[in-house]
């Protein structure tokens, strides 16, 4: 039988609704303890802002993860899902138990950032760790090379990629949040396609713990993503990039892993662009700048709101084209 609909759209809307019921407490204890963003070089807002979004969306996607456990313990499902469910999660509980405690890595690690300013190399080597530790769980890219070397390298160069690719777009209201929500919104379309109920579980469950944050960040912010957030949101969806097969005996086009690519072309045009701009004048990569694309567009003469509904509308066209 195909996975029912109404399971999908119960993940949505508990992780939604999870993150949604976090972020004023968060709020509360990152004002408390004083980790706000403060106005300062280039810098847009005027207010010492929260940084709860990563913390914000963590929550909801755990509580979402820990209820749907919960509802499979006690038997809420018909007995059909139900042994979906319990086949599905007895063979990939490693993996998922590992994907979660990367999440978790990344979270503190981005903390960290946001209260003592790493240097890029300590915060590098941190995503590099969390990235060797999934791919140890299984999780990892193979592109039809059986050699474990090449594997464990290009997981966790994808991953160093999707990381940095998310955190660079954390640069206006709503622009990474929203990109990674579309994202993942795409992964679990067509993981779905494929019957990989699973992966689309947790595609979902990102889609809503992300859409769950937007109205605390987007067109104006009460909260902030962080590197907490930002970094945390670039692992998420680079590890339910790699988590669908594309290649496979219903889809036997070896082109298909190029889907990931395609969908998540927004980001890595505007990490690719960036960086070619910063090497050219001669500046560290990874130093800060305003040649993001939405600055770029906001400069051609948009709106900083406008500027992310276009970068949101080619995310989705991106997405499309990926699908098709």
């Amino acid at each position: 039988m195909s996975f029912p609909g109404f399971a999908y759209l119960l993940a949505f809307v508990a992780a939604l609704i999870g993150t949604a019921a976090a972020v004023p407490f968060w709020r509360r204890w990152c004002c408390r303890i004083g980790l706000v963003d403060d106005p300062g070089h280039r810098k847009i807002h005027q207010n010492a802002t929260p940084l709860a979004g990563g913390l914000a969306v963590f929550t909801g996607l755990v509580m979402a993860v820990l209820g749907g456990v919960a509802a499979i313990q006690f038997g809420v499902f018909d007995k059909e899902v139900q042994r979906l469910l319990d086949h599905g999660l007895g063979r990939r509980a490693i993996p998922l138990g590992a994907i979660l405690l990367g999440a978790l890595w990344m979270l503190l690690l981005g903390l960290w950032d946001d209260r003592h300013e790493l240097k890029a190399g300590s915060k590098f080597m941190g995503q590099i760790g969390a990235a060797l530790f999934v791919a140890a769980s299984g999780v990892r890219v193979t592109l039809f090379v059986p050699n474990d070397l090449f594997s464990y390298a290009v997981t966790v160069l994808w991953l160093l990629t999707i990381i940095n690719a998310f955190n660079f777009m954390d640069n206006m209201n709503g622009l990474c949040a929203g990109v990674g929500a579309i994202a993942a919104g795409w992964f679990a379309v067509i993981a779905g396609g494929h019957g990989q109920y699973l992966v689309t579980l947790l595609a979902i469950l990102i889609c809503g713990a992300l859409t769950g944050y937007l109205p605390f960040n987007f067109p104006r912010a009460s909260v902030f993503l962080g590197d907490a957030g930002s970094l945390l949101t670039g692992y998420l969806v680079g590890v339910v990039a790699i988590l669908p097969d594309f290649y496979s005996v219903k889809n036997p086009t070896p082109w298909a892993v190029l889907i990931p690519l395609a969908v998540l072309f927004v980001p890595l045009a505007d990490l690719v662009s960036v960086v070619v701009i910063r090497t050219r004048q001669g500046r560290p990569f990874w130093i800060g700048d305003n040649n993001h694309a939405s600055h770029r567009l906001v400069r051609a003469g948009l709106s900083k709101v406008q500027a992310v509904l276009v970068l949101w509308g080619c995310s989705l066209a991106a997405g499309l084209i990926g699908l098709l």
